[in-house]
């Protein structure tokens, strides 16, 4: 079968197409031919080897964490029902990047009916983080809730949930056609933090006030500058880092203006916890309460394209390939 390694840090060319014997599924274990991965903005950066810092990784390796497709064998002790199931997994032995992933059952997370196998990728990782991130939240009625990054997966997907909790929404992205797709799904404020001024829009928005929630997906000095505004009292969390480095808080200004501050380890989950949260997505895009955007998929042997892609800010919503 097919993998695409990392054989070196550096750019999208540093992934190589290669091949390696099929698996084949041990005791407590399925096969499962892959129909889509979900790229993530943290795949380009563990490949380039800025997130070593987070994510210690070695080349060669393959990336990627999540596979999402029918289940083709299982191994001894697995029941035999599982075979032609769609599931997906963000525990694939190896990595995801590849055509057939070895996955322990208990990993599995069968798709809904009425989900697609496309929808379902797109919400493994996206879907499971903008849940518990809203719960978290514990967010009230006409609030105003800033969501930096609201063209990512994971944007997207925070706009429809707090928009459904009956929050106001803030959407924050660069360019027309994001902010579009941001009020189609329910922001009620849509801002450019790539134009001057977008701050001073956010207070005018918020009567001064600034939002008491922000989701910040972006990082670096646009989240740092997000925080300053953040109302008193407010929540700010601080778990994107596409734009080279998670937003730096400073604890004790946090402290002064009763900010309860979190971060990337608020959305780091146990596997029993990532699983539940998972299915809970999946649940709420079937009773069309979300819906995943998939910008762009390309084939398999064009992964290098779809880090391109990422890294360009060029897609909208989910990759997947």
């Amino acid at each position: 079968m097919r993998i695409v390694q990392v054989t070196e840090f550096g750019g999208p060319e540093v992934l190589v197409l290669s091949e390696v014997p099929e698996p084949v599924a041990g005791p407590g274990q399925v096969v499962v031919d892959v129909s889509f991965v979900p790229a993530l903005f943290l795949d380009t950066q563990t490949r380039s080897g800025s997130a070593r810092d987070w994510f210690p990784t070695t080349p060669p390796y393959i990336p990627g964490a999540g596979v999402a497709g029918e289940v083709a064998s299982v191994g001894e002790g697995v029941d035999p029902d599982w075979v032609g199931r769609l599931v997906v997994a963000s525990a694939a032995e190896g990595g995801g990047y590849l055509e057939r992933a070895v996955v322990a059952v208990d990993d599995l997370i069968a798709v809904p009916e009425g989900l697609g196998i496309a929808e379902a990728a797109a919400l493994l990782h996206d879907g499971r983080t903008a849940v518990s991130l809203i719960e978290q939240a514990d967010l009230r009625v006409e609030e105003w809730v800033l969501v930096l990054g609201a063209g990512a997966g994971l944007g997207i997907l925070l706009i429809q949930l707090a928009h459904g909790a009956g929050a106001r929404v803030i959407g924050a992205a660069r360019g027309k056609e994001k902010l579009d797709l941001a009020r189609e799904l329910g922001a009620d404020a849509v801002v450019d933090y790539s134009e001057s001024g977008w701050l001073e829009q956010m207070l005018a928005v918020t009567g001064g006030a600034g939002p008491s929630t922000v989701f910040d997906g972006v990082g670096g000095e646009i989240g740092e500058a997000a925080f300053g505004i953040t109302a008193l009292g407010g929540r700010f969390s601080a778990h994107g880092a596409p734009s080279g480095g998670f937003a730096q808080i400073d604890a004790k200004e946090a402290e002064r203006r009763d900010i309860t501050v979190r971060g990337i380890e608020h959305v780091q989950f146990a596997p029993a916890d990532a699983k539940a949260l998972t299915e809970r997505a999946m649940s709420k895009a079937v009773a069309k309460l979300i819906r995943p955007i998939i910008g762009q998929t390309f084939p398999f042997e064009r992964a290098a394209d779809a880090h391109r892609a990422i890294e360009a800010r060029d897609v909208i919503g989910k990759s997947c390939w």
